[in-house]
């Protein structure tokens, strides 16, 4: 799954790694290195503009909120729970197959959180002894420093107890498109720990390669079939993971340190 991200590259810099056409300098967003459900981020899709005479998709850097609330749903209050939606599935579910068919985006990031229980930590749980078992947290990223282009949807929801001139009136909210975890070995892995993703979670954001962000932002392509294929996993061996701070496992915390390297595990998170 993917229940927590880091996000810090400047709007200028994804500008120029995306080809983006337009970007409005007032939904710029704060470096964020513990991105959690319902806070906004930045969303690249392609999109004929507002108002704009011509039909034709332009590539825009966009502010979502996280957590998809469907365009049919009463409340928005479940936006929360929907921040993924699974490989296997998504074609299927009605909260998420129209934005499958025709509002696909790509999510930025640095790389994403993911939570490790300790064998000593399980042991105990099993045993009774403690209810609560301590995780440790790791920091999974491609191993050549590029952006983690994390597969997306996004919809629109309207506010019916809002006018329409009012500027919380539409909701433009995303999920994260999640996949199996990949059980070949990491291009980096740790010094002890997981050898591969699947180790840490048997789930994993689906990462879109270059090669497929052109199809998969273009909102002409519908056919469901053509679009599963786009769904493929990417190559083996792309990914490095290390272990983090615990600080990060507290939302509250958000900080570039949060991304520092340990030498191992925390000191009762062994894995």
């Amino acid at each position: 799954m993917c229940g927590r991200y880091a996000a810090s590259r400047a709007p200028e810099d994804l500008a120029g790694v995306f080809e983006i056409d337009k970007w409005d300098p007032e939904e710029t967003l704060a470096p964020d290195y513990n991105v959690a459900p319902t806070k906004e981020v930045y969303a690249v899709l392609d999109r004929p503009l507002k108002d704009a005479d011509s039909p034709k998709p332009v590539r825009q850097l966009r502010k979502l909120k996280w957590g998809l609330v469907p365009s049919w749903a009463k409340t928005p209050e479940g936006g929360a729970r929907m921040i993924n939606a699974r490989a296997e599935t998504v074609h299927e579910k009605p909260s998420y197959r129209r934005a499958f068919t025709t509002r696909r985006c790509i999510l930025p990031a640095d790389g994403y959180y993911e939570w490790v229980t300790g064998v000593g930590e399980r042991e105990l749980e099993v045993e009774g002894k403690k209810k609560r078992p301590r995780k440790q947290p790791y920091f999974v990223t491609p191993a050549d420093g590029s952006v983690f282009a994390m597969a997306g949807l996004y919809e629109f929801w309207r506010d019916r107890t809002l006018p329409d001139d009012h500027p919380q009136a539409w909701w433009v909210t995303c999920s994260v498109i999640t996949t199996e975890a990949e059980t070949s070995p990491l291009a980096v892995g740790p010094a002890e720990g997981p050898r591969a993703l699947a180790d840490i979670h048997p789930r994993m954001p689906l990462m879109l390669t270059p090669n497929h962000w052109d199809a998969w932002l273009d909102p002409a392509r519908t056919d469901v079939d053509d679009l599963l294929e786009l769904l493929a996993p990417p190559p083996a061996g792309l990914m490095r993971a290390y272990p983090v701070s615990t600080a990060v496992s507290n939302v509250r915390n958000n900080g570039p340190e949060l991304l520092t390297e340990l030498e191992g595990p925390e000191e009762g998170t062994l894995f």
